[in-house]
């Protein structure tokens, strides 16, 4: 059993920062690959970023040079930093974790194994 909390939610002006995290439980977290999604209200969840155990990184096209996705493997957290928000990138923010990790990049949610509850991220004009 995995548990994912996320924090660092809140409001931000557009061209302001944030950083997420996402505590997690489990004795084999460094194997784990770890993503985040988002979902804005009346939208599907979409991909945002995932790391792998090997610390590869894949981002979505959207967010490609204004986030990064880092993890401590000691502190079993994986990290989103935003910058350069837009308000186009309010939504809730959902950690995941895939076990297996074989396929690379996962883009797809149904391949994660277990989620956060999520963390609010809102952007003002």
């Amino acid at each position: 059993q995995v548990q994912l909390v996320e924090s660092g939610g809140g409001l931000v002006q557009a061209g302001g920062s944030l950083r997420l995290s996402c505590a997690a439980s489990g004795r084999s977290f460094s194997s784990y690959a770890m993503g985040w999604f988002r979902q804005a209200p009346g939208k599907e969840r979409e991909f945002v970023a995932a790391i792998r155990w090997s610390g590869s990184r894949y981002y979505a096209d959207s967010v490609k040079g204004r986030f990064t996705i880092s993890r401590d493997n000691a502190k079993i957290t994986v990290y989103l930093q935003m910058g350069s928000l837009k308000p186009e990138d309010t939504a809730v923010y959902y950690c995941a974790a895939d076990l297996n990790g074989s396929l690379w990049p996962n883009r797809d949610q149904t391949g994660y194994d277990y989620w956060g509850q999520g963390t609010q991220v809102t952007v003002s004009s």
